[in-house]
C-alpha cells in the first residue's frame, strides 16, 4: 500500500470548545473540523430528523406525476425501468411499491448487465412497447439516454426520467426529467433518493385531490430502509443534510427489520436487529445486493427485497450470499490478472489502463476500485469483447473522469457516471486512442501534483486515556460515510508489546500497544501485514476507534488505518 500523507486538523480554541456543553471536547473537536462552527449548525448536523425539501421543488415533478396520475386512472400498463446496482434495485422495489399502493398497473424492468448494459437500451423498449405498455418511468438511469428516448418514443412509449447522475450536453427529449443535477443548487440524493422523492409527490397529489381512498394508510416513509441502502450504497455524501435525514431514519427501520428480505439478509451476514449502521449497509447489505447484478440478475436482489415472507426470503438471501462470495473470487483473481498487465512503465502513468478478454463485466469497477486505491491513480478496467467493450472507471478527487469521458464521446458508444466513478462502452477499434488521450489529459492535468492519499485526522488521543465511553459519544456522528467519514484519530510514539499477522495470507496486522496501568490495547489493521517484517519498537498509529465484540466480550479496539515509524 502507498503511504500515506497525514493531514492533522488544527486543534480548535478552547473557548470554542465551550460553546459545546453538549457534546464530548472531542465530538465538538470533530464538528469544528467539518465547518459546523455554530452550536446552531452542529445541532442540525447531529439531530436533523425532519429537514427535507417539498418533492415538487424539483424540476418535471409536476409534469411526471400528472402522467402518473392518469396512468393510474386509465389503469394504462406501465413499467419502473430500474438499473441493477443497490441504488437502482431499491429504486425499482420503492417506486413499484408505491405505484402498486396508489392501484397501478405496474411491473419492474432491470435490464441484465452483461446482455444489456447500463441504461435505456432500445430493444428492451421495443419488446415493453409490444407488450401492450404505456408509460416507462426510469429510476437511477436514462438521462444520458436521448436516442434511445427517441426510439421509446417512437415505438409508441411515454417515458418519464427519473435519475441523479450528471448531465449530458443534451438532456433527453422525455415527457418529463426529474434529476436533482438539473437544479441551481442540486440536492446530492441518490437515485433512490429522487425516487423517494417521487413516492412523496404521488401520495401528496392523491391526498390533495381528495383521493385517500388508496394513498390514505399508505406513507412513503415505510420505504426508508429502502432508501438508507441505496443512499449509502451509492457513496451518497452523508455531510448533506438531506441524505443524513432519509438515512438516520432508514437506519431506524433497518433495525426493527421487518422486511422479510432483511431480515433474511441480516441473518446471513450474522448482524442483529438493533445493530444495524451505515457500516452494516456499505459492507454487508449492499455488496450482497449488488452481486445479483454482477454476477447474475438484478431481479434476485428484487425479488429479495418484495418477499412477503421469511420462507422466500431465505431463499433470496442465501443466492445473494453464495453471488457474493463468488464475486470476492473473481474480483481477487481480475486484480491479480489486471496488475499482472501492468509494466513498470505503466505504474509510473497518471492513468492506469487495463484491458482483458477475461475480465467479467460484473466485476471491473471492483478491479478499478481496488487498482486506483493501491496505486492512487485514476484507473480504467476494460472488458474487452469480440467487438465492443464495457469498462469501469475509478478516478481521484483531482481528476473528474466523466468529464474527461466527456471529452473523448467522440471514440465512445455510450458513457456517463460521476466525479469518481464512471463507465462507458468503445468499440475495439477505439481502445488504443481512448487510452491515449486519457493518459494524456490525466498528464496535463495531474503535471506537478504529489499524487499520494491524504489521511485525514481529526485529531491526536492520549492512548493511556481512551476509554469506550468515547466509542458511544463518536455514535454521535452516525451516520458516517462518504463526505462525513468515520473519525480518524492519530497517537504519536506508542511502544508495540506485540506484532503478528492475522487472516488470509497473513494479509493483516495484530497489535497490542502498551498503555499505563492499564491492559494493552488491542488494534487491527487491514492490509498492514507487511509491517510485521520491519516492525519498530515504537510507532505513530493512525486509528478510528471502536468496540470489539468476541464471544460475548467488548473491548476497546484500535482499527489502525495507517503506521509510521516514531520520530
Amino acid at each position: 500500500m502507498l503511504p500515506k500523507r497525514w493531514l492533522i486538523a488544527e486543534a480548535a480554541a478552547p473557548e470554542y470548545l465551550h460553546r459545546y456543553t453538549s457534546v464530548h471536547p472531542v465530538v465538538a473537536q470533530i464538528l469544528y473540523n467539518r465547518g459546523y462552527d455554530t452550536p446552531e449548525a452542529a445541532h442540525r448536523f447531529l439531530y436533523a430528523k425532519a429537514d427535507l425539501n417539498s418533492p415538487f421543488v424539483l424540476q418535471g415533478m409536476t409534469d411526471a406525476v400528472g402522467r402518473i396520475r392518469m396512468a393510474i386512472k386509465k389503469r394504462e400498463p406501465m413499467i419502473v425501468y430500474g438499473d441493477f446496482d443497490a441504488d437502482g434495485v431499491t429504486s425499482t422495489a420503492l417506486l413499484v411499491t408505491t405505484l402498486r399502493k396508489l392501484g397501478a398497473n405496474v411491473h419492474p424492468y432491470i435490464p441484465h448487465r452483461v446482455d444489456e448494459g447500463y441504461g435505456l437500451n432500445s430493444p428492451a423498449l421495443q419488446q415493453i412497447a409490444k407488450k401492450g405498455f404505456k408509460l416507462v418511468v426510469t429510476v437511477d438511469c436514462g438521462i444520458r439516454s436521448v436516442a434511445e428516448v427517441e426510439e421509446g418514443k417512437a415505438a409508441g412509449l411515454d417515458i418519464i426520467v427519473t435519475d441523479h447522475h450528471s448531465l449530458g450536453p443534451e438532456v433527453p427529449d422525455a415527457f418529463a426529467v426529474v434529476n436533482p443535477q438539473r437544479e441551481e443548487n442540486p440536492l446530492m440524493l441518490a437515485g433512490v433518493g429522487v425516487a423517494y422523492m417521487l413516492s412523496r409527490a404521488l401520495v401528496l397529489a392523491e391526498r390533495n385531490n381528495g383521493k385517500r381512498d388508496k394513498s390514505a394508510d399508505f406513507d412513503p416513509d415505510e420505504l426508508l430502509d429502502l432508501v438508507a441502502i441505496g443512499t449509502v450504497a451509492d457513496l451518497m455524501p452523508l455531510n448533506r443534510v438531506e441524505n443524513r435525514v432519509l438515512v438516520r431514519r432508514g437506519l431506524e427501520m433497518l433495525n426493527y427489520a421487518k422486511r422479510p428480505g432483511i431480515r433474511a439478509l441480516l441473518d446471513v451476514i450474522g448482524t442483529e436487529p438493533g445493530s444495524v449502521t451505515a457500516s452494516t449497509i456499505g459492507f454487508g447489505l449492499g455488496p450482497r445486493i449488488n452481486a445479483a447484478g454482477r454476477l447474475d440478475s438484478a431481479m434476485i436482489a428484487y425479488k429479495l427485497l418484495m418477499s412477503p415472507n421469511m420462507d422466500e426470503a431465505r431463499k433470496w438471501a442465501d443466492r445473494l450470499q453464495e453471488l457474493n462470495t463468488l464475486r470476492q473470487e473473481y474480483t481477487r483473481t481480475a486484480q491479480e490478472t489486471a496488475k499482472g498487465h501492468l509494466a513498470e512503465y505503466d505504474k509510473t502513468l497518471p492513468l492506469i489502463f487495463a484491458s482483458d478478454t477475461s475480465f467479467q463485466p460484473g466485476i471491473v469497477g471492483l478491479v478499478a476500485g481496488r487498482l486506483a486505491e493501491e496505486y492512487f491513480r485514476p484507473a480504467v478496467v476494460v472488458e474487452q469483447g469480440d467487438i465492443e467493450s464495457h469498462a469501469s472507471c475509478r478516478s481521484i478527487p483531482q481528476f473528474n473522469i466523466t468529464t474527461a469521458l466527456d471529452q473523448c464521446a467522440d471514440l465512445l458508444v455510450r458513457h456517463g457516471g460521476h466525479a469518481l466513478a464512471a463507465g462507458f462502452t468503445v468499440m475495439n477499434e477505439n481502445l488504443p486512442a481512448l487510452r491515449e488521450r486519457l493518459v494524456t489529459m490525466a498528464e496535463d492535468i495531474l503535471s506537478g501534483q504529489v499524487l499520494k492519499p491524504v489521511l485525514e485526522i481529526d485529531g491526536e488521543l492520549d492512548i493511556h486515556r481512551l476509554e469506550e465511553s468515547l466509542v458511544h459519544e463518536l455514535a454521535t456522528l452516525e451516520p458516517c460515510g462518504n463526505g462525513n467519514p468515520v473519525p480518524v484519530f492519530m497517537t504519536r510514539n506508542v511502544h508495540v508489546a506485540e506484532c503478528r499477522t492475522v487472516g488470509r495470507e497473513g494479509k493483516h496486522l495484530k497489535l497490542k500497544v502498551s498503555r499505563a496501568s492499564q491492559p494493552p490495547l488491542d488494534a487491527i489493521g487491514f492490509g498492514l501485514g507487511e509491517w510485521t517484517n520491519n516492525m519498530p519498537d515504537r510507532i505513530d498509529i493512525a486509528y478510528q476507534l471502536e468496540i470489539n465484540e468476541w464471544n460475548g466480550r467488548q473491548s476497546l479496539q484500535a482499527n489502525l488505518q495507517d503506521v509510521r515509524p516514531a520520530e
